[in-house]
């Protein structure tokens, strides 16, 4: 006769149920941002009612405060790992490495989602002092990862815009891997880690000159004061997320009433989507300038890359981040700007193919170099917060630059 199952003494069930709560916290709060996510949705997914969650967490404030302290203590695992290997592009791969593996597990349902870091000011204080005080410190972290022979001669600007970068290829490779088959996710982050170190341009290829400054970006919008509150709408989801982003707030940014909000959008998901639009015409426009610049492909790559990051933090700019697409009002709408964005790296591989062909890059997986400048370029609006001062000229040289020849390559 078999055994009954012992009960779990109850602190182990306190435990395991907070641990699930936190799962579902996380997926939820992925998928519909901290403050489009409820209490009440989030119980539901793990059979609990509303008031048995603030059993655990009193609010949801409290619960998603946990979910980014979580997440930030997972990170800091895969820092710890990376630290111990002896130079600065092997901790590089180490940190990449072991962040696909377990995204590889994650696809595999083995290991429950964690919480992305890019919603993370919609917090109230004084949740947000305190998370994001444990990011910046994982954050610097990373950047005692750049510590090495290898990086003398950089600059404080030089050692925070290539710890930005490397930190956003990072988080951007959640975004794009599961394209890949699981047991692939380590062979593919260490292709991602050999980009990321070494660059792709060709030994006999210089930076050229002036790159992206000549762009004249033209908008579809209808006036001055559509464009601008597209571009305060833009900013402010950026900052606070979809719902975070209040119709006061965006027509406060540009001074205008909340009814000529609603005299130039029907709703606020009409906004959002127009914002999308107006983000995917940028690029668009890029690609083309680049184009018809001339150049070989290595040119015309740094042309439009460049000539992104310096929108990014132009009065022109920025582009709406890719996170946003969450805030999309409808599975349709959600679906089509995934499918935009997908061609609009998918473009940029074609560029990294063309150049590979003409000689003017050295040979690597141009699906992995796309997205690698895919997501430094969706990651220069937020360069500022980690080196302040910089201009779009400076932003070309300490951020993009490295991006594009490797973070090996010398300062200058």
């Amino acid at each position: 006769m078999q055994s009954p199952t012992p009960e779990l003494p109850p602190s182990s069930r306190f435990d395991e149920r907070r641990q699930a709560l936190l799962a579902a916290a996380a997926r939820r709060f992925n998928e519909l941002g901290v403050r489009g996510a409820t209490l009440a949705v989030i119980a539901g997914d793990v059979g609990l009612g509303t008031s048995s969650v603030t059993y655990y967490y009193r609010r949801k404030e409290d619960l998603a405060a946990a979910c980014f302290e979580q997440a930030v203590a997972l990170h800091d695992e895969w820092v710890c790992q990376a630290a111990v290997e002896s130079s600065l592009a092997l901790r590089v791969e180490a940190l990449l490495v072991a962040m696909a593996q377990r995204l590889a597990e994650i696809d595999c349902g083995r290991h429950p989602q964690f919480l992305q870091f890019n919603d993370i000011r919609a917090l109230p204080q004084p949740h947000l002092q305190r998370v994001f005080g444990l990011y910046t410190a994982w954050w610097r972290r990373v950047r005692d990862l750049l510590s090495g022979p290898e990086t003398i001669g950089w600059t404080r600007h030089d050692r925070n815009a290539r710890t930005h970068l490397l930190v956003s290829v990072a988080h951007w490779l959640r975004v794009w891997i599961g394209r890949h088959e699981h047991d692939d996710f380590p062979r593919v982050a260490r292709r991602l880690a050999a980009v990321v170190l070494h660059g792709l341009s060709a030994s006999d290829q210089g930076w050229p000159d002036e790159v992206g400054r000549t762009m004249a970006w033209q908008t579809a919008a209808g006036s001055p004061a559509q464009e601008a509150f597209l571009r305060a709408a833009t900013e402010l989801v950026n900052d606070q997320g979809f719902r975070g982003a209040s119709v006061q707030a965006i027509a406060a940014r540009v001074r205008l009433s909340k009814g000529s909000y609603y005299h130039r959008h029907d709703t606020k998901d009409d906004l959002v989507v127009a914002c999308f639009e107006r983000s995917f015409a940028l690029q668009r426009q890029a690609f083309v300038a680049a184009q018809e610049a001339g150049g070989n492909g290595w040119q015309r790559t740094c042309e439009a890359c460049a000539a992104l990051v310096r929108l990014q933090l132009s009065v022109e700019g920025p582009l709406l981040r890719s996170t946003a697409t969450s805030a999309l009002p409808t599975a349709e709408h959600r679906r089509a700007a995934r499918r935009t964005q997908m061609r609009l790296t998918e473009r940029l591989a074609s560029l990294l193919v063309e150049s590979m062909v003409d000689g003017s890059m050295r040979p690597h997986d141009p699906a992995v170099g796309a997205q690698v400048l895919a997501g430094a370029v969706n990651a220069a609006s937020e360069l500022t917060r980690w080196v302040p001062g910089l201009d779009p000229a400076d932003a070309v040289r300490v951020y993009l630059r490295p991006a594009m020849t490797g973070l090996l390559a010398p300062a200058r």
